[in-house]
């Protein structure tokens, strides 16, 4: 019989986010890995001691997460779990993935400085083929690659991420922390691309299978463009998020009054 696992019935949080959030920690940590078996509702009713209703309620929210799935007359099934950035603040890709409690590891592929390509010398402001630092990284998720990136920064930056560690490090976090470079904001467009054959080999996938393309221009606090990046995901690991509210347009009655 397995072990029973114990629920706060006078916990502020309900059972079954209680149920959901134990659930959730054995997938991410491998105790369930990607494509087993869940313990069946009944197993789960023993584990927890509680209703059947209860357990459905935790199981329909880890669906609603696409941290399982359900097979017909088989159970439920653990998915291959996506890792996820929340976008609505600027962070690195480390940054961010280390508050989950995911490692981070970075490969770095190419590192050297060329004259900027039309599109580059464009966003950063700068007179085309202007010598810019041109850094490829390989970004590994829990030892295995998730993005390949490309970035590229004015010479200056670049020669002072020279000297920084590029395998462990956000290059968001050495210009702020060892270049005194105090970030702002960024503009993002977001496409699909279908995988060139050397960003598929880095990424450990087929020639042609689609990617996730993040372009990505990074301005300091005052407002000029220090760090153009293209950025490419594999869609069946990681997703951006995005929470936005609806804008609400005033009401007649106040129109009337402004």
């Amino acid at each position: 019989m397995p072990p029973r696992l114990k629920v706060s019935p006078d916990s502020h949080v309900p059972l079954y986010a209680q149920i959901k959030d134990a659930l959730r920690s054995g997938i991410l940590d491998g105790r369930y890995p990607p494509h087993s078996r869940m313990p069946s509702e009944s197993e789960l009713q023993t584990i927890f001691d509680v209703s059947r209703i209860t357990i459905r309620q935790a199981l329909g929210d880890l669906q609603k997460e696409g941290l399982i799935f359900k097979v017909h007359g088989k159970g439920s099934f653990v998915s291959q779990p996506k890792a996820f950035q929340n976008i609505t603040s600027l962070q690195g890709f480390a940054e961010a993935m280390s508050r989950s409690g995911h490692e981070i590891i970075n490969r770095v592929v190419k590192f050297r400085f060329v004259p900027a390509p039309a599109e580059v010398a464009a966003r950063l402001s700068l007179p085309e083929q202007t010598r810019v630092a041109e850094i490829h990284r390989v970004r590994l998720l829990n030892r295995s690659p998730v993005s390949y990136e490309m970035t590229y920064l004015p010479e200056l930056l670049g020669r002072q991420l020279e000297r920084a560690d590029l395998v462990t490090r956000d290059i968001f976090l050495i210009l702020e922390n060892d270049c005194a470079l105090p970030l702002g904001s960024a503009d993002l467009a977001i496409d699909a691309v279908a995988a060139k054959p050397g960003i598929a080999r880095a990424l450990a996938i087929a020639a042609g299978e689609p990617l996730l393309r993040i372009e990505r221009l990074t301005h300091d606090a005052n407002g000029r463009p220090v760090d153009f990046e293209y950025l490419y995901f594999r869609g069946d690991t990681f997703q951006y998020r995005l929470r936005i509210d609806r804008a609400r347009a005033a009401s007649p009655a106040r129109r009337r009054h402004v």
